[in-house]
C-alpha cells in the first residue's frame, strides 16, 4: 500500500484531495487483500486508484459584451467494471483535475454500494456561474458540450449535475448533445420533468442522508424525532437535508453559504426553508438576507482568521455537513464532540478531514462517510436512466420508496461488511470494503483491460 501512495504522489504531487481519497480507501480495505492473496497479484490497487481516462480541453465562450473567455473543461472517466461511467459536472472556480479525480475516485464506490449498474466518473470546469446571465451560461454550456459530447453516451458515460449545475445547466448541456448527436436519449440526468426526468431527483441527496442517519439511529433504537440538527451549505443538498429532518421530527438550526451561516434557535420550518428556497434558487441571494428577513436569528459572516468554522460549534445532536470537501477540520471536529453531537451524516463529498474522521470513528460516534450516505442522488440517477430507458415515469411514490430501500441496502451493505472484516460499527471501513470487493471482483471477471 506503501508503494501505491507513494507512486501516486510522485505522479501527480499537486492533487492532495485525489491522495485523500485514496489514502482513506486503502488504509481500510487491507484486511481485504490479505484474506484475497490474489488481488495483490493482479496489482488490484495499482488498476483502481489509475482512471481508465482522463479528458481536459478548453472551453471558448463568449459573454454578453462580446468579449472571449477560455476556461477548462474536465471528464474523469474513472472505471467502468460495473456499468457506464455515471458522476455530476461541477463548474465552480476551485475545479481542477486533482477535484476531478478525487470526485470520480469516490464515485466508483458510492455507485458500487447503490445496488444499480453504474461505473464512476467525474467531470466540470473552473467556470462560475454566479453572477452570469442566462445567455451568458448557455453559452458556455453549449460549447462545453461540443467537445464533451464526442466521449459520452447512455452506454457509455452519462453525466449529471453538481455544484454549480442545476436543471439550467442541464437544459442546455442537453439540448446542445441532442442537436450534435440528432437522438434523444438519457445521456444526461437531472433533466426537467416534461423531457425525461425524473419525480425525487433534485430531492434525493438530501432524503437519501437523512434516511441513512435514521437507518443508523434505529440500530440504536432512536429516531430523529426532538433532535438538533446542524446542516451546513444552503443549496440542493442542504435545502432538502432540512425538508427531511423537519418532516422526520427534527429541528434545523443552522445553514450556510460561502458568506457566512445563520444561527436559527427555534429551528428552520417550512415557512423559512421555503424563503431560503426563494432566496437561493431563484433570487440567488446570500444567505445573510435570512437574518434581515428573520430579526431573531443570529448572522456570522465567515472570518477567514479562525482556525474552525463556528457553525460546528453549537450544542446539537446530529450533524450533516451539506457544503463541500474539508469543510470539517480537525477543531471542528473537537467541537462537534465537545458540544454532543454523536451522528454526522455526509451529504457533501469528503467533508470531513482525515484527522478529524479519525476522531469520529474513536469516539464511537454514529458516523457516515459521503460515498455512503449521499448516494441517494445517484441513485435516483440511476433510476431516471432506467425510466429513460423504458420511455417511461414513475409516480413520486415509488421512486421515493424505491430510494429509501437502496439506503435500507446501503446502511445493511456497510454494516455486514464491517462485521465480517472485523470492524463492526465503522461505516467508514465498512462502505470502502462493500464497494472496493464489487468492483475489484467485477474487474478479475473481465480480463486485464
Amino acid at each position: 500500500m506503501d508503494k501505491i501512495i507513494s507512486v501516486i504522489r510522485n505522479k501527480d504531487p499537486e492533487q492532495r484531495e485525489f491522495h485523500q481519497a485514496v489514502d482513506e480507501v486503502l488504509e481500510t480495505v487491507m484486511p481485504v487483500l490479505d484474506k484475497n492473496p490474489e488481488y495483490r497479484q493482479q496489482a488490484v490497487l495499482a488498476r483502481i486508484t489509475e482512471p481508465e481516462r482522463v479528458l481536459m480541453f478548453r472551453v471558448p465562450w463568449m459573454d454578453d459584451d462580446a468579449q472571449v473567455h477560455v476556461n477548462r473543461g474536465f471528464r474523469v472517466e474513472m472505471n467502468s467494471a460495473i456499468g457506464p461511467y455515471k458522476g455530476g459536472l461541477r463548474f465552480h472556480p476551485s475545479v481542477n483535475l486533482g477535484i476531478i479525480k478525487f470526485l470520480a475516485f469516490e464515485q466508483v464506490f458510492k455507485n458500487s454500494l447503490t445496488t444499480l449498474s453504474m461505473g464512476g466518473g467525474k467531470g466540470g470546469s473552473d467556470f462560475d456561474p454566479k453572477g452570469k446571465s442566462d445567455g451568458e451560461v448557455m453559452r458556455f454550456c453549449q460549447s462545453f458540450m461540443a467537445e464533451l459530447f464526442r466521449h459520452i453516451g447512455p452506454n457509455t458515460d452519462v453525466p449529471a449535475g453538481d455544484i454549480g449545475v442545476g436543471a439550467r445547466e442541464i437544459g442546455y448541456l442537453f439540448g446542445m448533445y441532442k442537436k450534435l448527436r440528432n437522438e434523444f436519449t438519457g445521456v444526461l440526468t437531472g433533466k426537467s420533468l416534461n423531457w425525461g426526468g425524473s419525480l425525487i431527483r433534485p430531492e434525493a441527496t438530501g432524503y437519501g442522508t437523512v434516511y441513512f442517519a435514521a437507518e443508523m439511529l434505529a440500530v440504536k433504537g432512536e429516531t430523529l424525532e426532538g433532535k438538533t440538527c446542524l446542516v451546513s451549505g444552503s443549496g440542493n443538498v442542504a435545502q432538502y437535508t432540512t425538508e427531511k429532518v423537519v418532516e422526520l421530527g427534527g429541528k434545523v438550526v443552522t445553514l450556510s453559504d460561502s458568506s457566512g451561516y445563520i444561527y436559527d434557535e427555534e429551528g428552520i420550518d417550512s415557512e423559512k426553508l421555503a424563503f431560503v428556497q426563494e432566496l437561493k434558487n431563484i433570487r440567488r441571494g446570500r444567505i445573510a438576507e435570512y437574518a434581515e428577513t428573520y430579526p431573531d436569528v443570529v448572522y456570522t459572516p465567515v472570518d477567514s482568521t479562525l482556525d474552525h468554522n463556528p457553525l460546528w460549534d453549537h450544542k446539537a445532536d446530529c450533524a450533516f455537513p451539506c457544503a463541500t470537501q474539508n469543510e470539517i477540520n480537525e477543531k471542528d471536529g473537537e467541537n462537534l464532540i465537545k458540544n454532543g453531537v454523536h451522528l454526522i451524516s455526509e451529504g457533501a463529498n469528503m467533508p470531513s478531514v482525515p484527522a478529524a474522521v479519525d476522531m469520529f470513528v474513536e469516539h464511537e460516534l454514529l458516523y457516515a462517510p459521503g460515498k455512503a450516505a449521499n448516494a441517494g442522488g445517484v441513485a435516483v440517477s440511476g433510476l431516471e436512466m432506467a425510466q429513460n430507458s423504458m420511455r417511461l415515469s414513475w409516480p413520486r411514490e415509488e421512486v421515493d420508496g424505491r430510494l429509501k430501500g437502496i439506503m435500507k441496502a446501503i446502511h445493511r451493505t456497510c454494516r455486514d461488511a464491517g462485521d465480517q472484516y472485523g470492524v463492526s460499527g465503522n461505516y467508514v471501513a465498512g462502505a470502502n470494503i462493500a464497494g472496493f470487493v464489487k468492483v475489484v471482483n467485477a474487474m478479475l471477471d473481465q480480463g486485464l483491460v
